[in-house]
């Protein structure tokens, strides 16, 4: 088996490259991705290997990389599109709200729009203004798109994989902080469905369920409840739209409680459609409320704040301790 321990962000890359290589119609484009190879170098050295034709340095203009995705992949392209940093996304919003996600509805399915929109996302980076956000609900709440967000290397490289391969418009959520962080990555696994959730440790007293940047905090917030004796079940969620309820509820079921966590506002966040339908789904079987651990409903703050703002182990922990207290 091809087995490597890669950074998630060379697992990325190396997605990015296996699907230039097995379709001549994925493109890829967006800002400074060709000759600098993206900010993160997420696309770093690709347009040296697949020429400018197939990794576009397009114009500071994100209406413009989404507009012009949209028109390939109604080409019968299946276009890639960076967006440098989350807050840069808001340009594009209008061309991905209203038409990358309506177009398949509004042509009765006869138009399909394969197109992918891959945007670094969350803090944790001592960024500055618009560097630092996690807009994915606001995603989440349009039909018509599909959102995910790998957590760990592995997922990261055949997410990517998916998400291309899907006839579905996809955004694609990269937690930026992560990018770094190592993992093993069979190129030659068979993947699950890309819009799973996966048991990432067992227990039977709780269920922390994350996505993204936030599931290594909830593993590690599991692993100091261990030391107390506290059996912590941990969810990667994956994906945040469709979000797989079935997995949540049996886990919720054999556990009796459940916290959900992200880095994204509490207020209007994804944690209150899983705690809403949770409640309807496991009412009986629940020992206490479904609590919330996430970003404060306010701006993102300056960098040297941002660990305040940030949902960490102790206010994971905190949540953890006031379910059980029911």
């Amino acid at each position: 088996m091809a087995v490597q321990k890669l950074p998630l962000a060379k697992a990325l890359n190396e997605s990015l490259r296996t699907a230039l290589e097995t379709d001549p119609k994925v493109l890829i484009m967006g800002e400074d991705v060709g000759k600098l190879g993206g900010v993160f170098r997420i696309t770093d050295g690709l347009q040296k290997d697949f020429g400018e034709d197939r990794v576009i340095d397009t114009p500071l203009a994100e209406s413009g990389i989404i507009g012009t995705a949209i028109g390939l992949a109604l080409r019968g392209y299946r276009p890639v599109a960076e967006i440098q940093f989350d807050g840069f996304v808001f340009p594009a919003y209008d061309q991905i709200v209203t038409q990358l996600a309506k177009m398949h509805a509004r042509a009765l399915g006869a138009v399909k729009l394969p197109v992918v929109v891959r945007i670094p996302y969350g803090g944790g980076i001592g960024a500055v203004e618009h560097h630092s956000e996690s807009p994915e609900a606001l995603f989440a709440h349009v039909a018509g798109l599909k959102v995910v967000s790998p957590s760990n290397a592995s997922d990261a490289y055949w997410m990517l994989q998916q998400a291309i391969q899907s006839d579905d418009p996809v955004i694609f959520f990269e937690p930026k902080r992560r990018y770094w962080d190592k993992g093993e990555v069979d190129t030659e696994a068979i993947p699950g469905p890309l819009h799973t959730a996966r048991v990432v440790r067992e227990g039977d007293r709780i269920t922390l369920a994350a996505y993204g940047p936030m599931v290594k905090v909830c593993t590690e917030a599991a692993a100091a409840a261990a030391e107390d004796g506290v059996s912590v079940e941990v969810l990667d969620l994956r994906s945040v739209s469709p979000l797989d309820f079935d997995t949540i509820q049996r886990s919720v079921e054999k556990t009796g409680r459940l916290v959900v966590v992200h880095e994204a506002p509490v207020f209007y966040g994804s944690g209150a459609e899983i705690a809403a339908r949770i409640t309807e789904r496991c009412f009986y079987h629940l020992e206490a409320p479904v609590l919330r651990v996430g970003g404060f409903h306010a701006p993102y703050p300056p960098a040297r704040l941002e660990e305040e703002y940030l949902p960490g182990l102790d206010r994971v922990l905190d949540a953890v301790d006031r379910a059980l207290a029911y």
